[in-house]
């Protein structure tokens, strides 16, 4: 309790807080969290989930990675939970002004925040290889298992970044600048293991209080003023309590 207030005082203090998350954020709306410890690692076929979702994999067998893709990323009825939801509070409040998210599920904007930087896409977005034509999640649920493009024909694939692709630089660079200028970082539901975008929250500047809220420990933990291994939902639900 006394780090959940500790945390309420940051926030009640602080001017700009930008929060950046992983995909223990959306384990309460039913989304796995496929890289902690009670995750699902391996893919069918014996591959691993690395191996089914590099881009190599996607260009020379469509058909078992949109299986993949389909079944294991893929949550169409998800829905935001408390934790999105007091983001969202904290950016209509003037405090939060930037969410910074290494997952894809869409919850964030889903929930009503404004300001999303996606470092790893969307899967609420799709485009055609061919001609570059834009598709939305609904559009291509309906289609065969590798979705075609109604316009040229051509293969469409999800606008997220694979193994083996590097990060959008428009994405990076604004993340970077919203660390870079925060008062309070909030780091919550990752296991800070997946690069680039763990780094990112080294380039914070030294009078920048960081709390990291994730379930199990991370690497970073010695390197924050505040450490919760608790729910990120009642965290913040209770830490903006009084704010």
């Amino acid at each position: 309790m006394d780090g959940i207030k500790q945390l309420g005082d940051w926030i009640r203090q602080a001017e700009s807080i930008v929060f950046f998350g992983g995909a223990g954020v959306s384990t309460a709306s039913g989304i796995p969290d496929f890289r902690s410890a009670h995750g699902i690692y391996a893919g069918p076929h014996g591959r691993t989930y690395e191996e089914m979702l590099h881009v190599d994999y996607m260009l020379r067998y469509p058909e078992p990675f949109w299986d993949f893709y389909r079944s294991v990323m893929l949550y169409p009825t998800a829905a935001p939970n408390r934790a999105h939801h007091a983001l969202r509070a904290l950016e209509e409040g003037g405090k939060l002004t930037a969410v910074i998210t290494q997952n894809i599920d869409g919850l964030h904007q889903a929930a009503g925040s404004q300001n999303v930087l996606e470092l790893h896409g969307s899967v609420h977005r799709n485009y055609c290889m061919g001609c570059g034509a834009r598709y939305s999640l609904e559009e291509i649920l309906p289609m065969a298992t590798v979705p075609r493009c109604p316009v040229c024909g051509g293969s469409i694939r999800p606008d997220v970044v694979l193994y083996g692709e590097p990060l959008d630089d428009r994405i990076t660079q604004a993340a970077l600048s919203a660390i870079r200028t925060c008062d309070l970082l909030i780091v919550g539901g990752t296991s800070l293991v997946v690069y680039p975008a763990a780094g990112m929250i080294e380039y914070r500047r030294a009078r920048c209080n960081m709390v990291l809220i994730n379930r199990d420990a991370t690497g970073y933990d010695r390197q924050a003023e505040l450490v919760l291994h608790e729910d990120i939902g009642t965290v913040l639900e209770a830490a903006m309590a009084g704010v």
